[in-house]
C-alpha cells in the first residue's frame, strides 16, 4: 500500500465517531490500466447526500474513512462515464468494505458534455508532493516549460532561467521520473527548449524518499509528458502566434488498437524572447576611482524542432513493455550588444565609449532512447519495474565578438578595437539502467528496493582567438582546452513501511558510489573524486480524521556540481564580466527536515509546512573584480548555510464562478562563506507570495489574474531587490467544445526583472537586468476524439483541459 497520503475532499463534516474504511481499484474498462486520479464519491443510499470522498493515487487505488451506515459510491473520471456502485452496509461488525476493481467505461458523449461533467484541479495536495495540472492555468498557453515552471507554486526562476525551490536552488529536474539531456550543461534554462503543450502536469517533492537518486538538495521537480493509453484515436493539436515574436504549432496524437498502443507529439517553434540589462560601477584604486556605466541589450532567435514518439505493448494486464524515442534540435541565433562607458573619479569625467557585440549561432540536437518493462503480480502491490536509456547530446557555438572604441569627441581609440572569435563543441553520452521492485508485507506493509547505475561521458572542447596586427588570429591564453567530465554514479536502496491504524510510517536508506574524474587534456591537469555516501529518509502520517493530516520528514540530499558548474571555459559576450564554471568545486550535502499538515473542508484544501536544511560546501557565485574593473564570477565552496522557513499553500472556490490558488514562503537563510573570505557571510529573511485568481465569465469563457512578489533578500556579496509582476490570461470553448482559443499577457507591467546590489573590497555594483521582456500570446487548440472501428463516437480527450 502506499505510504503517501491520499488527496482526498471531504464535503460534509463527520459527526459520527466510529469510521470504517472503504477501498478499491479504479481501472479502465477496455485496457484494464489503473487511472490515477479518478474522483469517487461517498453518498447516503437514503438520501444521497454526499458523505466523504477521495483521490486514486498512482496506481488507481483508493481508501477512504466513511462512518457507520448504508452508502453507494460513484466514481468519476473526466473522459469516462460515471460508474455507481451497489449499496454497501457499514457497522461495528462490518467496519471494511472493498469495492475491488471498478472498471469504468470511456463516455460516449460529446466532448463538451463531458467538460461540463467533470474537471480536474489545477492543483492537487499530498503532504509529500504536490501535483499541479499545466492544462487549467491559462497563462501556460504557448510558452515554454521554464514558463510553466514559473507559474508553478513554491518554484521561483531567475532572469537566467535557473530554477530554485521554496527559495533555494539545487533541484533536481526530472522528466518522466527519469533524468534528461535538456538540464545536463544547461541546468534549468535548459527547459527553454522544452514546448508546454508537450507537458501534461509538473509534480513537485520537497523532501524525497530513497526511492530517489540522492542528487537535489531542496527536492525534485518531476515533468510528466503526456501520453494517452485510450483505445482508438485521439489527440491535440495547437497553433500559437504572438508579439515578440513567438510562433508554433504543435500535435499530440495518440492511437491505441487491442494490445498496442502508439503515441506521437511532434513540435515546430519560432520565438525571438529580448533582454536588456544595465549596470553601475565603482573600482577603488588608491588614489582613483573607475565608474562604469554599462548597457545591454540582446535577442535570441530560436527554431525549435521536437518529435516524440513510442508505443506500450500489453501482453497481458499485467506485462506491459514500453519503447520510446525523442529527437530534438533547436538552431539558435543570438546578438547581444553593449555599450561600455568609462569615466575617471566622477560621472562628469568620461574618458572612453566602447561598443561590443556578441553574434553566436549554435546547433544542439538531443536524442533520447528509453525501453522499460513493467510486471505485476498476482499479490496486490506487488510489482517489477525495469528501465534503460540512452541520452545523446550535442553543441556546436560559432561566436564572433567585435569591439570599437572613442573618445568623447569622436576621434577612435584603437586599443579598444579587437575582434574575437570563439568555437565551442560540447558533447554528452548517458546511459541509465534502473529495477525496482515492490513486496507487500502483511496487510498494509511493503518493503522495497532497487538499483540504478549511470554512466555520463561529457566533452568541452573549446578555443578563443583575437586577431593580430598581421590580420591572422592567436589563441587567447588560458582559453584553449579540452576539457573531459566522466561520472559513473551507482546507488542501491532499501525502505520498509506499514500502517496501523490512522498512523503510517516509511523509512528508508540509499547507498551510492560516486566517481567523477574531470581532465583539461592541454594543460595536462587532472582531478580525480570517488566518494561513497548513505543517504537515509524517514516518513511519518498521522491522519487524525478524515480531513485533517500530519507528516513528519527526514531526508539527507546530495548536489554535486553539473557540468556548467565545473567546466572553465570563459564566456565572452560581455568583455568586463566573465562567468566561468570551477573544475575543482565540491558537492553540498544537505539535511532536511520537514513537518507537514494538510487540511480539507468544503470549498477548498490547505497545506502547511515548516522545514529546517543545514547544508555544508554551500555552492554560490562569487563576483571578483580587478582593478581594471573587469569582473570574474564563478561557483565556489562556502562552509554552511542554515535555511529555516515556512510554507502555506491553499486553493480555495468561494463561488462557483471564482477559484482561488496561494501559495506562500518565508524562509531565513544564514549563510557562512567566512572560509573565503571574512566579509561572506548572510543573514537575511526574504519571502515570495503568489496568488491566482480564476473567473468563469460564461460557459466555457474563463478569466485569469495572477500576481507574483518576491521580497529583497540579502546575500554573501550583497543584497537582491524585491520584484512584482502580473499576468493576465483570457479563455473561450469554441468549435461546439473541440476548441479552445486563449489569449495571455505574460508579465503585464514589464516589472519582471533582477535587481540587484553587489559588494566587494575593492568594488560596488548595482545592476538590473531581464531577460525576457514582456510576452503577449494568441493560442488556438483544437481536440480530436474518434474510435476507430467504434460503433458510436467516444470522447477520449487527453488529460489536459483547455
Amino acid at each position: 500500500m502506499s505510504l503517501s497520503l491520499l488527496g482526498f475532499t471531504s464535503l460534509q463534516a463527520q459527526n459520527a465517531q466510529k469510521l470504517a474504511k472503504v477501498k478499491g481499484i479504479v481501472t479502465d474498462a477496455q485496457t484494464n490500466a489503473p487511472l490515477s486520479y479518478a474522483t469517487i464519491r461517498i453518498l447516503k443510499s437514503t438520501d444521497s447526500t454526499l458523505i466523504s470522498g477521495a483521490i486514486t493515487d498512482d496506481k488507481g487505488q483508493l481508501t477512504v474513512d466513511v462512518p457507520y451506515g448504508q452508502f453507494y459510491a460513484v466514481v468519476e473520471f473526466i473522459g469516462y462515464k460515471p460508474f455507481k456502485t451497489s449499496t454497501f452496509t457499514l457497522s461495528k461488525e462490518q467496519s471494511a468494505h472493498d469495492l475491488g476493481t471498478l472498471k469504468i467505461a470511456a463516455s460516449a458523449r460529446t466532448l463538451d458534455e463531458v467538460v461540463v461533467q467533470a474537471e480536474k484541479s489545477s492543483m492537487e495536495l499530498a503532504l509529500d508532493k504536490k501535483i499541479f495540472n499545466v492544462g487549467k492555468d491559462l497563462a501556460n498557453a504557448g510558452g515554454t516549460a521554464i514558463d510553466i515552471l514559473s507559474n508553478v507554486p513554491s518554484v521561483s526562476v531567475d532572469t537566467e532561467g535557473n530554477v530554485k525551490l521554496r527559495g533555494s536552488d539545487g533541484v533536481r529536474i526530472l522528466i518522466d521520473g527519469k533524468p534528461s539531456g535538456l538540464v545536463s550543461f544547461k541546468g534549468g534554462a535548459g527547459l527553454q527548449q522544452l514546448q508546454g503543450n508537450q507537458i501534461e502536469r509538473i509534480e513537485i517533492i520537497t523532501n524525497p524518499s530513497a526511492r530517489y537518486e540522492a542528487e537535489g538538495l531542496s527536492g525534485i521537480i518531476n515533468i510528466v509528458l503526456k501520453k494517452e493509453r485510450k483505445q482508438g484515436i485521439n489527440g491535440s493539436f495547437e497553433v500559437v502566434t504572438g508579439f515578440r515574436p513567438n510562433y508554433g504549432v504543435a500535435a499530440n496524437i495518440n492511437y491505441r488498437k487491442n494490445k498496442l498502443n502508439l503515441f506521437l507529439n511532434y513540435g515546430i517553434a519560432y520565438r525571438v524572447p529580448i533582454s536588456a540589462g544595465r549596470l553601475y560601477q565603482e573600482v577603488y584604486g588608491k588614489d582613483t576611482t573607475a565608474i562604469l556605466q554599462q548597457n545591454t541589450s540582446g535577442q535570441v532567435k530560436t527554431i525549435a524542432n521536437t518529435i516524440r514518439g513510442g508505443l506500450d505493448y500489453f501482453f497481458n494486464e499485467k506485462n506491459i513493455l514500453t519503447a520510446s524515442y525523442q529527437f530534438r534540435r533547436t538552431d539558435v541565433l543570438r546578438i547581444t550588444d553593449n555599450t561600455y562607458k568609462d569615466y575617471i573619479n566622477s560621472l562628469s569625467n568620461l574618458r572612453t565609449i566602447t561598443d561590443r557585440q556578441q553574434r553566436e549561432t549554435e546547433a544542439e540536437p538531443y536524442s533520447e532512447y528509453s525501453v522499460s518493462y513493467k510486471k505485476t503480480y498476482n499479490r496486490k502491490n506487488q510489482e517489477l519495474i525495469a528501465d534503460v536509456r540512452y541520452l545523446t547530446y550535442w553543441e556546436r557555438s560559432d561566436q564572433t565578438y567585435t569591439q570599437n572604441s572613442r573618445f568623447p569627441d569622436g576621434t577612435p581609440n584603437t586599443k579598444g578595437s579587437v575582434l574575437q572569435k570563439s568555437l565551442n563543441d560540447e558533447y554528452e553520452n548517458q546511459l541509465i539502467a534502473t529495477l525496482d521492485y515492490v513486496q507487500p508485507i502483511g496487510k498494509d506493509g511493503k518493503f522495497e528496493t532497487g538499483i540504478r547505475s549511470s554512466f555520463r561521458d561529457m566533452v568541452n572542447d573549446y578555443i578563443v582567438t583575437q586577431q593580430n596586427a598581421q590580420g591572422g588570429f592567436d589563441a587567447l591564453p588560458g582559453l584553449d582546452n579540452y576539457f573531459i567530465y566522466k561520472e559513473n554514479i551507482h546507488g542501491v536502496y532499501g525502505i520498509l513501511g506499514n500502517k496501523t491504524k490512522k498512523f503510517s510510517y516509511q523509512a528508508g536508506l540509499r547507498a551510492e558510489i560516486t566517481d567523477v574524474t574531470t581532465i583539461l587534456r592541454e594543460t595536462n591537469q587532472t582531478n580525480p573524486r570517488k566518494y561513497s555516501n548513505l543517504f537515509p529518509s524517514a516518513h511519518f502520517t498521522y491522519n487524525l480524521n478524515p480531513d485533517n493530516a500530519f507528516q513528519v520528514s527526514y531526508s539527507r540530499r546530495v548536489r554535486r556540481p553539473t557540468y556548467n558548474d565545473l567546466s572553465p571555459y570563459v564566456t565572452l559576450s560581455d568583455q568586463r564580466n566573465f562567468f566561468s564554471g570551477n573544475p575543482d568545486l565540491n558537492p553540498e550535502f544537505t539535511n532536511s527536515f520537514d513537518l507537514g499538515h494538510i487540511y480539507y473542508f468544503e470549498k477548498g484544501s490547505f497545506t502547511s509546512s515548516v522545514y529546517y536544511r543545514h547544508t555544508n560546501g554551500k555552492v554560490l557565485r562569487i563576483r571578483r573584480v580587478d582593478a581594471q574593473g573587469v569582473s570574474n564570477t564563478r561557483p565556489e565552496n562556502l562552509a554552511t548555510e542554515d535555511a529555516y522557513g515556512a510554507e502555506f499553500t491553499s486553493n480555495y472556490t468561494p463561488f462557483k464562478w471564482w477559484k482561488l490558488d496561494l501559495n506562500f514562503n518565508f524562509f531565513r537563510a544564514i549563510t557562512n562563506g567566512q572560509n573565503l573570505d571574512a566579509t561572506f557571510k548572510a543573514d537575511t529573511y526574504s519571502w515570495f507570495a503568489r496568488q491566482t485568481s480564476r473567473f468563469t465569465l460564461a460557459k466555457g469563457t474563463d478569466l485569469q489574474v495572477r500576481a507574483n512578489y518576491e521580497a529583497p533578500q540579502q546575500l554573501p556579496q550583497g543584497s537582491r531587490k524585491s520584484r512584482t509582476f502580473v499576468d493576465l490570461a483570457f479563455s473561450k470553448e469554441i468549435l461546439k467544445g473541440k476548441g479552445t482559443l486563449t489569449c495571455n499577457v505574460i508579465d503585464v507591467f514589464n516589472s519582471r526583472y533582477m535587481r540587484t546590489i553587489t559588494e566587494g573590497l575593492n568594488f560596488y555594483s548595482e545592476g538590473t537586468f531581464g531577460m525576457r521582456a514582456r510576452q503577449i500570446n494568441l493560442t488556438v487548440m483544437y481536440r480530436l476524439n474518434q474510435a476507430a472501428g467504434a460503433k458510436k463516437q467516444k470522447s477520449l480527450i487527453s488529460g489536459e483541459e483547455g
